[in-house]
């Protein structure tokens, strides 16, 4: 018995690990953006996509790992997932240009998309299904680590080193836990209570109930807007904002991204259990929506901030922004109990989706607007032109905030009823 718990928390040790890279690698080109810039001498447009292409292929992942991590499992997935984004983090280290960047960026998008799904798989089946929402909270508030690594941190590091190099050395962890998986996660392990069995022939039919289900969409505009609006903003324009707009250094900028993704973190520990003891979900989401839209507001305006004022901005616009993950419980309580992991997966996708389309929009629209002048072999762009671009995130959160209002209220429990 010792040995099988030894077992499940090294398994658990190993996959959380990856999804702590899978977290910096989603928000690393937001912590040294003006690097990527210098490096491959880009516009604004080009270095959205660059930024997307994680996304991209993350947002079609998101239903085949499921299939995946159930027909091959855990072990397997995680072993090749964890090499294919090795390979990525050392050609996005290596890259000459920009087209092979955007390549190794795409095969880490590849690589990490499956370590969500698998460590969910992971969880349920050797552990008490009483202890699931419990040990998920505590993986996702270790996860998000990485997105306060890829802020200052990594910023910090790449004055000291060469970002190549940081991404090099990212390589070689993301090699030792592909070893790491293959040699030590055992699937044989006996779980603390028996882990769901699927039947395969009915997949396409199951995920067909939960897309015709029309209680199933506002969750997933929501996920679109207030989700993607944080990966859009976190994941690449977050700390050049502060830099052209408010005149911050790269460390300085990246300091606020790290708060950004505390402030997150910390929400997602408490929006949960608000939710609960209430005993209502539409309000938290419908809520936390409105402080994000104000604090855009405020963003938008250019307002001069002291530096005090500007750390508690972000960090409390973290913490609002922990509001979306209600959108997975929304979705969840709609749809029949056994179609959990299909609701929420295809939710998640909304997010993914919007910062695959909205990160390089923003740089398309600033470089609309830009008026040729260059420094250093970078574009520089005007602040009305700058904020013309931010807006579209602004935006994407405002339409989360009024799909909000359009989720059905469950009263944190199971409302599906069968036909």
């Amino acid at each position: 018995m010792s040995s099988a718990h030894s077992g499940r928390t090294i398994a658990l040790a190993l996959v959380i690990a990856a999804y702590v890279l899978s977290f910096f690698h989603r928000f690393a080109p937001a912590g040294i953006a003006a690097e990527l810039a210098t490096t491959f001498q880009t516009s604004a447009a080009s270095l959205g996509v660059l930024a997307a292409t994680y996304f991209y292929i993350y947002t079609i992942m998101q239903v085949p790992t499921g299939v995946l991590v159930d027909t091959l499992g855990p072990r397997r997935i995680l072993t090749v997932g964890s090499l294919i984004a090795a390979a990525g983090s050392l050609l996005f280290g290596l890259a000459p240009d920009l087209g092979i960047a955007m390549l190794g960026r795409t095969l880490i998008g590849l690589g990490v998309s499956v370590v969500f799904i698998a460590m969910l798989k992971l969880i349920a089946l050797w552990y008490d299904e009483r202890r699931f929402a419990t040990l998920v909270g505590l993986a996702m508030l270790v996860g998000n680590t990485g997105s306060v690594l890829a802020g200052t941190p990594l910023a910090a590091l790449a004055e000291v080193v060469s970002w190549r190099m940081i991404f090099v050395g990212i390589a070689g962890v993301s090699l030792m836990i592909a070893v790491g998986s293959w040699l030590l996660i055992r699937e044989n392990l006996p779980a603390a209570s028996g882990g769901p069995r699927f039947d395969r022939t009915v997949i396409l039919s199951a995920l067909a109930g939960v897309l015709k289900n029309r209680a199933t969409w506002p969750p997933v505009v929501v996920n679109f807007g207030l989700t993607g609006s944080f990966f859009t903003f976190g994941g690449l324009w977050l700390t050049p904002y502060l830099i052209n707009i408010h005149g911050m250094s790269s460390v300085t900028a990246a300091g606020h991204l790290s708060l950004y993704f505390a402030g997150f973190a910390v929400g997602c520990l408490g929006v949960g259990s608000l939710s609960d003891r209430l005993g209502r979900r539409k309000p938290v989401l419908f809520g936390s929506g409105v402080v994000i839209c104000g604090f855009w507001a405020l963003l938008l305006s250019a307002t001069p901030m002291p530096l005090w004022s500007s750390h508690v901005v972000f960090g409390a616009m973290g913490v609002a922004t922990a509001g979306f993950v209600l959108t997975w419980a929304c979705a969840k309580e709609v749809n029949p109990p056994q179609l959990s992991g299909m609701s929420t997966s295809v939710t998640n996708m909304g997010g993914f989706l919007a910062a695959a389309l909205i990160q390089p929009a923003v740089g398309f629209v600033m470089d609309l607007g830009w008026d040729g002048t260059v420094i250093d072999g970078v574009r520089q762009y005007s602040e009305q032109t700058f904020l013309l671009g931010i807006g579209l995130i602004a935006a994407l959160a405002l339409v989360g905030t009024i799909a909000s209002l359009f989720v059905r209220e469950t009263g944190c429990r199971n409302i599906w009823q069968g036909k």
